[in-house]
This record gives C-alpha cells, structure tokens and sequence, in this order.
C-alpha cells in the first residue's frame, strides 16, 4: 500500500503561503510536477502512492485531467495572492504512477493548463515517465507534437527472473522499440533501472546494463532497491520467500554501473543519475537538489516554495472532493526555519556532482572537511584549500557517493 504520509502544520483551505516563500522568488527556477497515480498493476517493491483500477472507488480516470488543471489554476491563484514573483515554468515532470495510462491527449491537456497559467520559458524541458509497454510510437508523437521533450521509460532491468520479482509487465525486447519510438519523436530518451533485486546476480545487472547503453539513451537513472514497509516485498522478505538485499552487493553494483557509464561517455550530476551531456541532465531533477520552487499537482504531491512545504491528500476521491469544492487540496504543510534550510541545502548539494560551496558550511562543519579529503571521501581539487576555506566545494568522490550518508553527518557533526 501507499506510504502514509507526514505530519505537519494545519494547511488553509485558501493555500495562502507565509510571506517567507515570497523572498528571493525572483532568483529561483520555478517547476510543475504532475502525478499520475493510476498502474496497470502494483509493482511489489513500490510504495508510491498509487491505484489500481479496483482501488479507485468514487473517482474516474477520465476527469482527472480537468481535476488537475483546476488545481494548476486555483495555484496561480494562490501564488499571486502569496506576493511569489511569477516566473514561466522551467521544468515539467510527469511522474507516478503510469502517466501514460491516460491518454496522450490528457497529458497534453495538463500541459496545456501549465502554459496557460503560467507560460513555459524558452526551452523549458518537459518530461512524462512511461511504462515500456504503455506507449506506442504514434502516442510519443503526440507527445513531442505538443511540446514534450524527454520521456523516461522505466525499464528497470533486462533479466526476465529480475523483471518478474519486481512484477513489471513488459518484457525485455520492448526497451529497444519504444526508445527508438521516442528519438524517432525527437524526444529525449532516459531510462530508469533497479539494482539489487533479490535473485539478481552481479552478472545478471551487467547484462541489465548493456542493454540500457545499447539503447544509446541521452539520460540513465540506477537506484539501489530500497525494501519499504508495507509493501509486498517486504512481506515476502519477512516469509522468507526471497533473500533481503545485501549491501555489500549493492555497492558492487553501483561501483560497476559506474565504471560502464563512465566509459561509454556519461558522466555522474547526482548520485543516481548519469547523462551523457551537461545539457541532457534531468534539469527537474537538479531543481530538487538545489532547492528551487515547484509546484506539485495531483494527489499525494509535495510542492516547495521558499522554504515552505506541503503535501496534498492521497486518495484521488478525496483530492477529486477537494477541487470540485475549490478549495486546497494540501493534507498539511511545514516553514522550514533558516538554519532547518540551511541544513538541507548541506544534504542535498553534497549529493551532486556540482557540489557545495564550501561557504555555506559554519566554522565546526570546515574543520570535518580535511578529515573527509584525507579519508577519500570528498575531492581535494574541488575543495581547493584543506582546511576549508571559502571558494572551493563539496564534491563527493566515488566512494563519498557509496558513504554520502556518512559524509553529511561528518559535516554536521562538526
């Protein structure tokens, strides 16, 4: 089942934000991410918050486009009313979820609603993920047709026993069509695998990640299998049906997947996400690594602005209720105190390959830095001076990026 999500403050059913989300708004990229929560099928790994057709009581797939867009309107609304700087829209991402359940022209329809309440920016990158067997060459075109520009297919893996334990429906052999479909669209292609199924091999993830560079994408993700509560395969862990992933294997794979990537001419941005050019790197991506504002719609999203975070109501009945009553679909919501951003500022950016300013570090968190240069956990050139002086960053190294967690509670210690 979906996780539950978190405690917080009280959210207005007006959605006015504090006046601290409208400082410096002027500076930051502004994003929209749409969720999609309807799959074909739950994966038995996920706890994303989506639906299968019979978990969708009192709510229809056909009028969630119009759902969404009411939302995207009522948040232009609350934007202008908060003193937010209206900004065009830099980055879409449409995620879930399976977007490409809906048909191509309610994707279109949401984007659409984007454009009309706030404009996209020259160039703005657009992004819907799709299943590999959700999509054909004639719906990617429609897509591209309308102003999407990348699609990221989950692919996951190439190995049938490992596409089975996650319960993926497509088969191996789609990955080469429907990547070809999308360049054929003029579309961006990244793919999305999984690493540390329970079952798959050393070589078994080599073979998955052949067949993704075979797939000459311009974008690939790789994310270690994180075994969430609730979920089926944690039950299936618990009975003992499957083994539990081995962290030790984990970080072989990751360290393979590297040294494969790398030579076939992708470099790292963020510690899950290769690209094969500066300006094919997921630019929504980043925008939740270094703090810019988004918009989140849909049920269950989270959206940020100046240091203020909400989250809205899950099930899609209820997020449905709320629009049709024109008021905030938000659940509840918190303000991040200065110091509280500051310190997520040092747990994001130190993940990513441009890195931290070592400047935003205090005085105790730059007497670690030395001590992480010298144990090979962070880059010495890109820190420049050893004992932590302004100017140079926070780069991770390999091995930083298989210890990150280790690398933050360093610098936050002190």
């Amino acid at each position: 089942m979906p996780s539950a999500l978190p405690e917080g403050d009280p959210a207005p059913e007006t959605g006015l934000l504090p006046a601290s989300a409208a400082v410096g708004s002027a500076e930051r990229a502004f994003g929209v991410y749409v969720h999609v929560p309807y799959c074909r099928v739950r994966c038995g790994y996920c706890d994303f918050n989506t639906y299968t057709a019979t978990e969708l009581a009192g709510t229809s797939r056909d009028d969630y486009a119009g759902e969404v867009r009411g939302e995207l309107a009522f948040g232009a609304d609350v934007l202008r009313r908060s003193g937010v700087v209206e900004r065009p829209v830099s980055t879409v991402f449409f995620g879930g979820g399976t977007p490409t359940l809906l048909p191509a022209t309610d994707l279109v329809s949401m984007l659409a609603g984007i454009r009309d309440e706030w404009g996209l920016a020259p160039g703005a990158e657009v992004t819907t993920e799709a299943n590999p067997d959700s999509v054909d060459a004639e719906y990617l075109a429609a897509l591209a047709d309308a102003g999407f520009t990348r699609v990221s297919f989950g692919m996951q893996s190439a190995v049938p026993h490992v596409l089975a334990t996650l319960d993926r429906t497509h088969t191996p052999e789609r990955i080469p069509l429907v990547t070809s479909w999308a360049k054929a669209a003029g579309l961006q292609v990244s793919v999305d695998l999984i690493y540390g199924t329970p079952g798959e091999s050393l070589a078994d993830w080599q073979r998955s990640i052949d067949a993704a560079l075979a797939t000459e994408p311009d974008h690939i993700s790789a994310y270690a299998l994180i075994v969430e509560r609730g979920t089926k395969l944690a039950a299936q862990i618990r009975r003992g049906e499957v083994p539990e992933p081995d962290d030790d294997l984990h970080a072989e794979m990751y360290e393979l997947a590297d040294g494969r990537f790398a030579a076939a001419g992708f470099s790292w941005y963020e510690i899950s996400n290769w690209s094969r050019s500066p300006e094919t790197r997921s630019r929504h991506n980043l925008s939740y690594w270094t703090g810019e504002d988004w918009w989140a719609a849909g049920p269950g999203s989270h959206s940020h602005v100046g240091g203020t975070r909400w989250w809205n109501v899950k099930h899609p009945a209820a997020y449905a209720q709320r629009m049709h009553a024109g008021v905030s679909p938000a659940h509840a919501r918190e303000v991040l105190s200065d110091e509280a951003r500051r310190e997520e500022r040092i747990l994001l950016e130190t993940r990513i390959a441009d890195g931290l300013p070592i400047a935003v570090l205090d005085a105790d968190e730059r007497r670690a830095v030395p001590g992480l240069i010298a144990e090979g956990l962070i880059d010495g050139r890109a820190a420049i001076a050893a004992d932590g002086t302004a100017g140079g960053r926070i780069v991770p190294t390999l091995r930083g990026r298989l210890l990150a967690d280790t690398v933050v509670h360093r610098l936050l210690a002190g």
